[in-house]
């Protein structure tokens, strides 16, 4: 039986490995997983794991190797279990099988394919009567799969082309309403398809089929596939476009008072169903009824003829009801959004679109003052130019420094909006640089800087955490941080430098105890982490110089001599897990892959401050674990490589050559261990080799095209490089090669052709350096126990493939 930890590991390496666990994981294990699926009482606290791997199997089916590995496996187990006299074994062998369903081996004749599916539906029909109610439910869960349900709704389409069958579906289909709210999105989606056949055809009101209140609750939450679909579903009824503009609005009111959350979804697709003018009108057509609900003052002329033109109208739909005004408030902010792109091709349309709510917007913040309105308001502001709001943005930047610290981000992020749409990012970067600034201890000298132009000199408390917030914010968002990177190059780079400087508050909390009045430490650590992400940012932008990546050099550097060298570091920042969280971070931001070079130094250093032996037992969890965290994250390099090497190959050549020193520097510490989890490092090495190349072999259409290369220049880019790196030591060689005989004698399966031959090939180049042959001997032997069951090929490349692998074989234990 799979224990507990056994099945928690299987879990994590599942979750980590996603599409490469097929590849990594040995058959025997699959099997025991399956059996214990089928065994394990279902309370059990590992059955859900178990069960969540082994759906991970069936969810691969259609891939020949797939298909062929479970019909192997479970040839021995399902079967019996399917007949056991124990109900609760039938029950689970019950949800195996009709997941898996068909389960047939690829290799068989179409005949004999055809017997086991039949005999395959015997059985499913045989369940569906067992004696025992746990399993026939299960049974009945099997063959109500979503593919099956969706097949239903793909029929009634068909069957809608013929008029005759109109009314008796116009009786039945009500029945299936409720497949809009199945858990399945590809149903709902069928579901959907099918009832725009229904309106096409006019079999019946497909409103009396599922009602408007069910179709408007999915179109609120359900993802944008299926929202589409509503749309496309009731755009006449909510949008008729022969209709009024006042029509229009007064449908829009109708469709806010019905479902808000709906409304604004619906209006977000409208711009794809009708013209960029329709939705102009609509707008202005919201406006005049947003005008009749305010008190207008002074002189108003154009408010008052527009009252009076619509308040008897407008007065009964929305009275005081204040949601309603929010809501057309942020469908006239959503339509504006959606034609955005059209308005800047029309500047007249644009000019007038921004005189008709530039006259009114103010009234509208004086009149609308719940947070409902405000918000879209704000939002509103943001899409006009300032001189167009000239009362609300003189004050934006005043509400942006008088925020209290610790607001919650929907104070403050509306309003760094309108900052960075109106072009004055600047003057926000500069708020953020200042308090950052003033909040660094004993810097008497930045007092002294003059700032060109006229100052309103205000004593502000300095709030380095609301800066943070703020940077959060300008940095997480593509067109907040667009607006912020195409700043002048000198304010980016003071606020760099400004970052920079905090390194000081976090050595003094790391090397002495807390001061009260300094900067508390996890304040510090914010700063440290966003000094990389800028630096990372401005790199990217700057890609011809290399001021920033030296800085972040400078910080690995830091991090190594004065940081993990500390006596009481362990203690107080429980073990290094925050200097690689911080690695993490770097990595995952946006140009994190600048940073490979540093952050390979700084795995090697932590895994260097290990022992592989004599550890205290107290140690050995938090080694485990920290150890675990620096293999991810090497793993995670080396795919930032990859990714690199295919978006931009030039590039990611230059960014392999500048991680050779510092992966040369690890890999002499990981090979020092013989046990997990830096073992496997070797491994994901081999694997990452074995894939690329084996995507080359694949890509072969000529006999005459297949070549055993002889150096790591005949191998693909991050293969070259990751091998130049292996073959320079012969510690390094011994240890990949020990990896590639742990791989066979593991009974891993190398079921391609193309996978030993990329193999060999490995072994090729390693044979032409001269080195370690009575390794590469073992490895190769450990190959040829595989290779001959290729010797029946079926084509011409995979014959030239086989005896070309034959000849490098034999040439390797020729030696």
């Amino acid at each position: 039986m799979v224990t507990a930890h056994i099945a928690e590991i299987y879990f994590r390496a599942w979750k980590k490995a996603g599409g490469d666990f097929l590849e990594k994981i040995e058959s025997s294990c699959v099997q025991d997983l399956m059996q214990n699926a089928i065994f394990l009482h279902r309370s059990s606290p590992v059955y859900a794991k178990v069960r969540k791997i082994v759906s991970y199997f069936h969810s691969r089916k259609g891939c020949e190797k797939v298909d062929k590995m479970l019909s192997n496996l479970y040839k021995p187990i399902l079967w019996t279990a399917l007949s056991a006299p124990n109900f609760e074994v039938r029950a689970n062998a019950t949800l195996l099988f009709t997941e898996a369903f068909p389960v047939l081996d690829v290799e068989t004749g179409n005949k004999s394919t055809d017997e086991a599916i039949q005999k395959q539906l015997d059985t499913v029909m045989a369940l569906l009567d067992d004696p025992h109610p746990t399993v026939r439910s299960n049974a009945i869960l099997g063959v109500s799969l979503p593919d099956v349900r969706c097949s239903v709704f793909k029929c009634l389409i068909v069957v809608l082309d013929n008029s005759l069958s109109h009314p008796i579906l116009e009786k039945l289909l009500p029945t299936l309403k409720y497949s809009l709210h199945d858990n399945s999105e590809k149903v709902r989606i069928a579901f959907l398809d099918m009832l725009i056949k229904v309106k096409a055809v006019r079999a019946a009101k497909f409103w009396s089929v599922c009602s408007m209140d069910h179709l408007l609750a999915r179109l609120a939450i359900d993802s944008l596939s299926a929202s589409k679909r509503i749309v496309d579903l009731l755009f006449k009824s909510f949008f008729p476009v022969n209709e009024s503009d006042k029509e229009w609005c007064s449908r829009c009111i109708t469709l806010i008072q019905m479902n808000p959350a709906a409304a604004r979804k619906f209006y977000t697709h409208t711009h794809k169903h009708t013209a960029p003018t329709n939705i102009i009108k609509l707008m202005l057509a919201i406006r005049r009824v947003l005008n009749s609900c305010i008190q207008a003052q002074g002189d108003l002329s154009e408010i008052n003829d527009t009252i009076k033109e619509n308040s008897a109208q407008a007065e009964p739909l929305l009275g005081k009801d204040r949601a309603v005004v929010s809501g057309l408030l942020e469908v006239a902010v959503i339509l504006w959004r959606s034609v955005e792109k059209n308005l800047k091709q029309n500047e007249e349309a644009k000019k007038y679109l921004f005189a008709k709510f530039g006259n009114v917007i103010s009234k509208y913040f004086h009149t609308f003052e719940d947070e409902r309105c405000t918000v879209p308001l704000i939002q509103m502001a943001s899409l006009m130019p300032p001189a167009a709001v000239p009362t609300f943005s003189y004050g934006v930047l005043s509400r942006l420094r008088k925020m209290e610290s610790g607001v919650t981000p929907a104070n403050f992020t509306q309003l760094l909006d309108c900052m960075c749409s109106w072009g004055q990012a600047a003057d926000v970067l500069e708020l953020v640089t200042d308090w950052l600034s003033e909040a660094l201890p004993q810097q008497p000298e930045k007092r002294n800087v003059k700032r060109k132009g006229v100052q309103i000199m205000e004593k502000i408390e300095s709030k380095p955490d609301l800066a943070l917030d703020y940077l959060e914010y300008l940095f997480t968002h593509s067109s907040t941080r667009e607006k912020v990177l195409d700043l002048d190059q000198r304010k980016l780079t003071q606020l760099h430098k400004v970052l920079e400087n905090w390194r000081s508050v976090l050595s003094s909390h790391l090397s002495s105890p807390a001061d009260d009045k300094s900067p508390s430490v996890e304040i510090a650590l914010k700063v440290f982490t966003y000094h990389g992400r800028l630096g990372a940012h401005l790199q990217q932008k700057c890609p011809e110089g290399r001021e920033y990546l030296l800085s972040l050099e400078n910080v690995a550097a830091w991090i190594a001599e004065e940081v993990l060298p500390l006596p009481h570091f362990q203690q107080r920042w429980r073990s290094k897990g925050l200097i690689l969280h911080l690695c993490s971070l770097t990595l995952l931001s946006e140009a994190g892959y600048l940073c490979v070079p540093a952050v390979l130094l700084i795995l090697k250093e932590v895994a260097d401050s290990y022992s592989p032996e004599d550890e205290p037992e107290e140690e050995e969890g938090e080694e485990e674990v920290i150890l675990g965290v620096v293999a991810n994250i090497f793993q995670k390099i080396i795919e930032l490589l990859a990714r690199r090497l295919r978006k931009e190959p030039e590039e990611g050549r230059q960014l392999c050559q500048s991680a050779i020193p510092g992966l040369s520097s690890f890999l002499q510490v990981a090979q020092t261990w013989d046990k997990p989890p830096l073992s496997g490092v070797f491994s994901t090495l081999f694997a990452v080799i074995i894939v690329e190349k084996r995507h080359l072999l694949q890509k072969v259409t000529l006999p005459e095209e297949v070549a055993t290369p002889e150096s790591v220049e005949d191998m693909p880019p991050l293969s070259s490089v990751l091998l130049s790196v292996i073959l320079k030591l012969p510690s390094l060689t011994r240890s990949f090669l020990a990896e590639v005989s742990s791989s066979f004698e593991s009974e891993a399966v190398f079921s391609s052709l193309s996978e030993l031959a990329a193999v060999l090939h490995i072994l090729s180049i390693v044979r032409h350096t001269g080195r370690c042959r009575a390794s590469l001997k073992t490895a190769a032997s450990s190959v040829q126990q595989q290779l001959h069951s290729h010797a029946a090929t079926s084509t011409d490349v995979q014959r030239a493939i086989y005896e070309s692998s034959v000849k490098t074989l034999n040439e390797i234990l020729d030696l």
